[in-house]
């Protein structure tokens, strides 16, 4: 039996609500951030994340040069507008919005983030149009300001009811 089309693909997972964050790398000296929903733990032990890249993004051209690392910045409910700018924007204007810092790899951080997890890769596994990248997690931090967490569902932004 051949598999599902990727629009009906497509239409069936937008009924999967995702946190949003925006994944940063750092290539020698170019950086770059996109949008990314497919991000999840992968071992607490050692701390291991994934993320997901389409192969012709600019940034899986990036995360394969040595030395290259990466932050997966957890958005927060009021971020709907940076998640877009990092989604739809040309890519150098993507980090003039935001507060920017580094932590242990170098890696563009979000200071308002939820939550940010700084990695460098050590893994890396092709997956149909996308490569599965798992990182190592150095650095690690969150934010407990009653906050809740960015969510995309049926194709649209959503927050967590209280």
């Amino acid at each position: 039996m051949p598999p599902i089309g990727s629009d009906q693909f497509k239409d069936t997972l937008r009924f999967f609500a995702s946190g949003v964050t925006i994944l940063t790398i750092r290539a020698g000296e170019a950086r770059h951030g996109l949008t990314v929903s497919a991000f999840a733990s992968v071992s607490p032990e050692p701390p291991l994340i994934a993320v997901l890249v389409d192969q012709r993004h600019r940034g899986h051209e990036l995360l394969v040069e040595p030395g290259a690392t990466f932050a997966v910045n957890v958005l927060t409910e009021a971020q709907s507008e940076l998640s877009e700018r990092f989604a739809w924007s040309p890519e150098g204007d993507r980090f003039a919005a935001g507060r920017w810092t580094t932590a242990v790899t170098g890696a563009p951080i979000l200071e308002d983030a939820l939550a940010w997890l700084d990695c460098r890769p050590v893994e890396r596994f092709t997956a149909g149009s996308h490569s599965v990248f798992v990182g190592e997690v150095l650095a690690s931090a969150t934010r407990e300001d009653g906050q809740g967490p960015l969510l995309y569902w049926n194709r649209g932004y959503r927050k967590l009811a209280r």
